[in-house]
């Protein structure tokens, strides 16, 4: 019997509705909170939620954000029941956050009250833009009418695989939230160091080098995807960018991914980093997301 599976996420794949709602992908959003107003993680689907997201970091109001609550899957994932579809769920991923776990419960009280019914809750352990690049993988699976026990194998097999590669060119927000020092802020400021980011195997964020000057930032980032792609300067798969109100970066970026990497053919997309993301990062971050080894710790 054919599956009948419907593939949802969480906004925090990073990727503008638009997209993702055309490929038949359903999306349950995260909020974040500023002066104790709720303001959903949008996608793109007004306009203006961006700009109004970074006019509150410029005003000096630090946005805070929490997991999905239960209640929130419950809702969600019976929704994707009752319309008669069993659920396939790809989670945020627990490096960043802990709503897995309230999918998961929520997903085995459904499997008792649906006992006719498939409920798949999966760990990403990935990120941003990266964490939609593995969905969009999923989904290319799904439009080839893979069989779910083998989307489920590949996924554990290769979602590690995706490389997360960031620079941060801005690091005022880090010491406004007091993830670095002021001094240490300010003196990153004069010498223009950029901290060189990656996420690891269980999915969290480090830090593992640092450069003088915007250009030596990007070529780092460019030298450590060479070295972790499929096929080095060969790479032809997918290959994603994403920024935090920092498009001219981001432009330069694909520029030289184009001439350090010409065999790739699909389109080198420039997305948004969401509110979620850029809540914890602040503007000036530029991420590359690319397929490769298996990430390290």
């Amino acid at each position: 019997m054919k599956e009948n599976f419907q593939l949802s996420c969480e906004s925090t794949v990073d990727l503008p509705f638009s997209y993702v709602d055309g490929r038949n992908i359903k999306v349950l959003f995260y909020s974040y909170f500023v002066d104790g107003a709720e303001y959903a993680d949008d996608m793109g689907r007004d306009p203006a939620a961006l700009d109004r997201f970074y006019n509150f970091l410029n005003e000096g109001k630090i946005p805070t954000t929490s997991q999905i609550n239960e209640f929130a899957y419950e809702e969600f994932f019976r929704n994707i029941l009752d319309e008669g579809k069993d659920v396939f769920h790809i989670c945020f991923g627990t490096g960043m956050t802990g709503s897995y776990y309230n999918a998961v419960k929520v997903a085995d009280v459904l499997k008792k009250e649906y006992p006719d019914r498939k409920i798949v809750v999966i760990d990403s352990l990935c990120s941003s833009s990266g964490y939609g690049m593995l969905v969009d993988d999923v989904k290319d699976m799904f439009d080839e009418d893979v069989e779910s026990d083998k989307i489920i194998d590949w996924i554990e097999k290769n979602k590690n695989r995706i490389h997360h590669q960031f620079y941060s060119t801005d690091l005022k927000y880090y010491r406004r939230t007091g993830r670095m020092s002021g001094p240490v802020a300010g003196i990153a400021a004069i010498f223009r160091i950029h901290p060189i980011m990656r996420l690891n195997s269980k999915g969290k964020i480090i830090a593992y080098t640092k450069t003088i000057g915007k250009a030596a930032a990007i070529k780092k980032t460019l030298d450590t995807m060479e070295e972790h792609c499929d096929d080095g300067k060969n790479y032809s798969g997918k290959c994603w960018i994403c920024h935090s109100n920092n498009l001219p970066d981001a432009i330069l970026t694909k520029e030289k991914i184009q001439e350090r990497f010409p065999n790739i053919k699909s389109e080198i997309k420039i997305l948004d980093i969401g509110t979620i993301i850029a809540s914890h990062s602040g503007p000036g971050t530029i991420a590359v997301f690319f397929h490769g080894d298996e990430r390290k710790d």
